[in-house]
């Protein structure tokens, strides 16, 4: 998201045809006949109830397939396993503190579009939906193959009681949902995520308070993420408000708007992250790889963001599109323009800090934006992070960038912007170039000519061209011994496909 991010709203390439085998096509129906009968009441004005499943009617059915009883807010207080199935997510189903939903391997969740259907576990519930490398779980659109759009559902929102610079309970999560979320335990413990794919998600339920694929509210680190893929959101792919949760082995594929964004002291770490971009896909407030504050103000409350990434890989527009133009004629949405008020924009840079963020990235590639990288001072003073060593980008590969670097949002000229004057020095380059260039970074700006997109084969080959570039360290994380500690920079090391099997390349003409 952009208009930043108000604390109001909500808490939660085509490979080839074979890839489509990651569709469900031998899901038996579910049976959920351990289930009895459930037990209802209120929660803040909404039904709660200790069943998750219903009838297309709403009628309680602990067999049935429609998870949630339709309304716009509907609680679930219970403990269920949802069998291996396909099932329609209809309406916001929100999994309340103390209550668990667990999904088996295979299993596919349909997001209803009228309803805008979104689950959200919210802070002391958890969702367990732990797939396998042969037996993803998805959630994707319930439009028939060929008529997906981005944001076509809500989407998947986890909260928690980590850490946030906004307060305990204070923050409401971005998109529409009731929940508030933040804490002060660290090591919460929102559930698992485990071979997940997400598709389609993102509804916008007001303008600049759209639901991302994937959001967290304060998870803590307790919570498991890994091997996750969010396609074709309407907005974010990630975003993280806050919390401490660890991610390894996420995909972002043809998003709308950022594919990873921080705010709100956001302090974990994530290592193995892939962006893929559409060259005809890029959001009205302008599109980034990285984008990251501390808070929409840039204060400097405290925790402070100070994510760290590691092992990246951002592929933008111009990575596989030697047509590319940065245009609003040229960028048209190629057929896959939502149907929702969405409106078109253009692309900016692979990383866009501000606004006092503090994150760091280390051993990472970014292959064919506009511009590498903007350290923007408009609110708060995100370059003296830089210079003061409290913003690291170290060993990291820049390739076919029309600019390393500028300073202001929507300008991209490498020249040094002053913010008092709010002028140009055409004279001298930008801030963000300097500092991506200090020998000091062990950075690389490299030369870059579009590639033939053939499916994953192309992407890990661009990364582990560009990647050869440079060797990765991780001595300036000595004390973190949560990263692996492998010796190649980007994504991925030759020869090795860490999305084979459970991702999808192509979900719009998937038959689930």
């Amino acid at each position: 998201m952009k208009a930043k991010k108000f604390f109001g709203g909500m808490c939660l390439l085509a490979l080839a045809a074979s890839m489509t085998a990651c569709s469900s096509d031998d899901n038996n129906e579910p049976d959920n006949s351990k289930q009895t009968s459930y037990t209802k009441g209120t929660d803040g004005g909404l039904t709660s109830s200790t069943g998750i499943l219903f009838n297309a009617d709403g009628s309680d059915n602990p067999n049935g397939t429609q998870i949630g009883n339709g309304e716009q807010g509907f609680v679930f207080t219970g403990n269920t396993t949802l069998k291996k199935g396909t099932y329609t997510l209809k309406g916001w189903v929100y999994i309340a503190n103390g209550a668990t939903l667990t999904i088996e391997p295979g299993t596919v969740i349909k997001g209803d579009k009228e309803t805008k259907a979104a689950l959200i576990a919210e802070p002391g519930g958890k969702l367990i939906a732990r797939g396998t490398y042969q037996q993803p779980i998805v959630f994707t659109s319930e439009q028939a193959p060929g008529a997906r759009k981005p944001g076509d559902w809500g989407g998947v929102i986890l909260c928690g009681k980590a850490p946030n610079n906004n307060g305990v309970l204070a923050q409401q999560i971005e998109g529409g949902p009731r929940t508030k979320h933040g804490g002060n335990d660290p090591k919460d413990n929102s559930g698992v995520l485990e071979y997940v794919r997400i598709e389609f998600a993102g509804y916008p339920f007001e303008k600049d308070k759209e639901i991302n694929g994937l959001t967290f509210g304060s998870v803590g680190s307790g919570t498991t993420i890994d091997h996750v893929q969010v396609s074709y959101s309407n907005d974010d792919s990630y975003e993280w408000f806050g919390g401490t949760v660890n991610c390894k082995y996420l995909v972002a594929f043809r998003g709308w708007d950022d594919d990873f964004d921080t705010d709100n002291g956001f302090s974990g770490n994530v290592q193995y992250g892939l962006s893929v971009r559409d060259s005809k896909i890029a959001d009205a407030s302008q599109s980034n790889g990285f984008e990251s504050d501390n808070n929409a103000g840039g204060t400097t409350a405290e925790p402070y963001t100070t994510a760290t990434f590691s092992n990246m890989t951002f592929l933008g527009p111009k990575t596989f599109d030697a047509n590319f133009k940065n245009t609003s004629d040229y960028i048209n949405g190629g057929g896959m323009n939502p149907e929702n008020g969405s409106s078109m924009g253009k692309f900016q840079a692979a990383m866009h800090i501000r606004r006092n963020s503090r994150l760091n990235c280390y051993n990472s590639v970014a292959i064919g934006w506009p511009v590498g990288l903007i350290l923007d001072n408009e609110k708060g003073n995100t370059q003296e992070a830089a210079t003061n060593g409290l913003l690291k980008l170290h060993r990291i590969a820049f390739a076919g960038m029309d600019a390393v670097g500028t300073d202001f949002n929507k300008i991209y000229e490498d020249h040094l912007y002053d913010y008092k004057t709010k002028t140009l020095d055409v004279t001298k380059p930008s801030f963000s170039s300097t500092f991506f260039k200090l020998p000091a970074n062990g950075n690389a700006v490299l030369d870059w000519t579009a590639t033939a997109y053939n499916g994953i084969a192309s992407v890990i080959a661009a990364s582990t061209q560009v990647g050869s570039s440079l060797t990765a360290s991780f001595d300036e994380l000595s004390g973190n011994n949560w990263f692996d500690r492998v010796n190649f920079v980007g994504a991925f090391q030759s020869g090795n496909d860490w999305t084979a099997g459970w991702t999808n390349f192509d979900p719009e003409n998937t038959v689930y």
